[in-house]
């Protein structure tokens, strides 16, 4: 997942320390901004629904460290709703094997197949981690499964702001302000979960909810 200002950032960091008589000793953690769901398929290279069908560890050839080796998921892709232009199918996904470096676990007895976003390596695998948008598929409501089809997309020029505090103003047009944590004490509230951040026919943006596809002329939707 590419890194930016408004969107999540996965912080995977350890570091190796020598002590006395060559021992080892990792220092790891993992931490997320919180992001909107939009945030998370706009900043994300591939988006897809897959379910799992093995796993097996790997690691790579020049390392022998355990902090080096991934989660090497076999899936089968149910389908694509992002990375149309980077691959055309998508047979394994890549993820730390320790939580602490932002790995994820997934089951392969999930019948329902998960969303699962993430980034290109250069060699062409996919990773994916716990600061990306993975979820079991079934978790996830109505009105997110129809974004994920347009409406995230339509909104990926817009800027979701993430209101912690009161007063809480919005900065720009361009930009949504995202009330869940405000509102419900939760960052999987009513817009999380119902609306996307859309750009309007004059160039703003606003919250929608549900209905059927915007016009190309979009209209003024009343705000939550």
């Amino acid at each position: 997942m590419a890194v930016s200002q408004e969107q999540s950032v996965c912080l995977g960091l350890w570091m190796v320390l020598l002590l006395g008589a060559g021992m080892e000793e990792a220092v790891e953690g993992c931490s997320c901004h919180p992001s909107h769901p939009q945030q998370l398929f706009c900043s994300a290279e591939i988006v897809i629904r897959a379910k799992i069908s093995g796993e097996k560890i790997v690691s790579p050839s020049n390392s022998s460290s355990p902090y080096m080796k991934m989660i090497q998921y076999e899936i089968k892709m149910i389908k694509m709703f992002k990375g149309f232009d980077r691959a055309k199918d998508i047979q394994y996904v890549y993820t730390p094997v320790f939580s602490s470096l932002c790995g994820v676990k997934l089951d392969s007895n999930n019948k329902a197949g998960y969303l699962l976003s993430g980034s290109m390596w250069n060699d062409g695998r996919v990773s994916i981690g716990q600061c990306d948008l993975v979820e079991s598929w079934d978790n996830l409501s109505l009105s997110q499964k129809k974004n994920l089809n347009y409406r995230y997309q339509l909104g990926c020029e817009c800027r979701i702001n993430t209101c912690y505090t009161v007063p809480c103003a919005s900065t720009g047009e361009n930009e949504c302000l995202w009330t869940d944590w405000l509102l419900d004490n939760s960052l999987n509230g009513e817009q999380a979960r119902q609306y996307a951040c859309v750009r309007r026919s004059d160039m703003s943006c606003s919250w929608y909810r549900g209905g059927p596809q915007p016009d190309k002329d979009f209209l003024d939707m009343t705000d939550p």
